[in-house]
């Protein structure tokens, strides 16, 4: 007797904050990937599918992404942020100068 089947796994990969299609405002987005996987005695042995889904914490909207899209979100998330003391504006300078600046 030979047992084999399939088994869902969920992976959440990054929480991103931008505009929601549906609702329209600027939220949360949680990047998930689905993967199904063949069985064989209860053993996941290789994936059989993969998706990407993004869902809107502010609606609650889910939406298929491409797995191309999906990574470049990923890179976005990951990138380091500017640091905070490079954006900062030094008292008594004009808005869009940099005091640094010859």
């Amino acid at each position: 007797m030979i047992i084999f089947g399939t088994r869902g796994y969920l992976y959440q990969l990054a929480m991103l904050t931008f505009v929601c299609g549906n609702c329209g405002n600027p939220a949360a987005h949680a990047l998930r990937k689905y993967v199904t996987k063949f069985t064989l005695f209860f053993v996941p042995l290789f994936p059989i599918s993969t998706r990407y889904r993004s869902q809107c914490t502010f609606c609650g909207i889910e939406h298929q992404v491409a797995k191309e899209q999906a990574e470049a979100l990923l890179a976005q998330a990951s990138a380091p942020a500017p640091h905070p003391a490079q954006d900062r504006q030094q008292p008594g300078q004009p808005l869009g100068q940099n005091p640094y600046q010859q």
